[in-house]
C-alpha cells in the first residue's frame, strides 16, 4: 500500500485533476492510460459506482497512489487518488446525517509549507425537474454552500473539484436551448453555483479560458462527440489562497476519443508552492 510520497514528487507544485469517470470497473485501463500520460499529484474520481471495499485500491497504490473512498453499490461513489499521504479525510457532505448516497469526499495534501484542501464532488443530476429528485438537488447545492464557506475560513487553499451537474452560462452548451427544462440548466440550480462564486471561490478553467465551445461532457447518443455537442459541467473551483497559487489550468478533451471513453473528460489545475 503507498503510504508516503514517492521519490521525486516534492516539486514545487501540485497537479490537481478531477474526473467522473462513469464507473471504475468499465475503464480502469483508460484511467490507468491517463495516469501514466499526465501524471497527476492528485486525483478526484466521481461515479466510480463500487462499494468502497470493490473499489480496485490496488491498482493505483501500484502506480504510487494513495487511496481514499466513499463508495456505493452500483451508482455515485467518489475517490481521491494522491501521490502524497491523504490527510484529515471526510467521506461524507456534512449537514444532512440521512443522506447515504456517496457524492462527497475531501482530504488534505501537502504543498510545500501549507496545505491544499481537495474536495471531489458528484452533485446530483437533478431529473426531472418538479420531483424529490430535483429537491434534493436544491438542497445538497445549498449544503455545499455551506460547507465550503466553512472551508474558506480555514485561509488554506480549497479546490472544489468535480461533476456539478450544472451549466452555468450559455455560452457553456453548444445549444444551450435545448437545456432549458433540464435540471442542469434551471435557474435554481444555476443561482446555486453562482453563490459558490459569489463566496470568493474561482472557476479555474474561466480564469484562463473565455472562449466558448469550451465543454468537459458529450453524451454517447446522437453523435455528440462528433459534432462537438456538448456542455461544460465539470469544475475546478479555487479560494481565494488556491488562486494566488494557480500557474496552469486545462481540460483533457483528446480522452474523449479514445476507446471506451467516459461520457466526461478530466479538468486539471496546476498550483505553485
Amino acid at each position: 500500500m503507498a503510504t508516503a510520497a514517492p521519490e521525486g514528487t516534492d516539486a514545487p507544485s501540485l497537479k490537481i485533476a478531477t474526473w467522473n469517470i462513469n464507473g471504475v470497473k468499465a475503464r480502469i485501463e483508460t484511467v490507468k492510460s491517463w495516469l501514466g500520460e499526465t501524471s497527476p499529484d492528485v486525483v478526484c474520481l466521481q461515479e466510480i459506482k463500487s462499494m468502497t471495499e470493490a473499489f480496485p485500491a490496488g491498482d493505483f497504490e501500484d502506480l504510487g497512489y494513495n487511496v481514499a473512498v466513499a463508495g456505493q453499490k452500483g451508482f455515485n461513489g467518489v475517490a481521491i487518488l494522491s501521490k502524497q499521504p491523504l490527510d484529515d479525510v471526510v467521506t461524507a457532505l456534512p449537514g444532512d446525517e440521512t443522506d447515504e448516497q456517496a457524492r462527497y469526499i475531501e482530504a488534505s495534501v501537502p504543498l510545500g509549507e501549507t496545505v491544499v484542501r481537495v474536495a471531489s464532488i458528484y452533485l446530483p443530476n437533478g431529473n426531472p425537474i418538479g420531483t424529490e429528485k430535483f429537491s434534493y438537488k436544491l438542497a445538497w447545492m445549498e449544503r455545499l454552500n455551506a460547507h465550503a464557506a466553512s472551508l474558506r475560513d480555514w485561509e488554506v487553499p480549497v479546490v472544489l473539484a468535480g461533476d456539478y451537474n450544472v451549466i452555468p452560462e450559455p455560452r457553456d452548451a453548444k445549444t444551450a436551448e435545448n437545456w432549458t427544462d433540464d435540471a442542469l440548466y434551471q435557474p435554481g440550480s444555476r443561482d446555486h453555483w453562482n453563490a459558490i462564486a459569489n463566496l470568493g471561490y474561482t472557476d479555474a478553467t474561466r480564469a484562463a479560458l473565455q472562449d466558448d465551445g469550451v465543454f468537459t461532457f458529450w453524451d454517447y447518443q446522437a453523435g455528440a462527440w462528433q459534432k462537438n455537442n456538448g456542455i461544460r459541467i465539470d469544475f475546478a473551483m479555487l479560494s481565494p489562497e488556491a488562486v494566488d497559487r494557480l500557474e496552469a489550468t486545462g481540460i483533457d478533451k483528446h480522452v474523449r476519443g479514445w476507446e471506451k471513453p467516459s461520457d466526461h473528460v478530466p479538468v486539471w489545475v496546476t498550483l505553485a508552492a
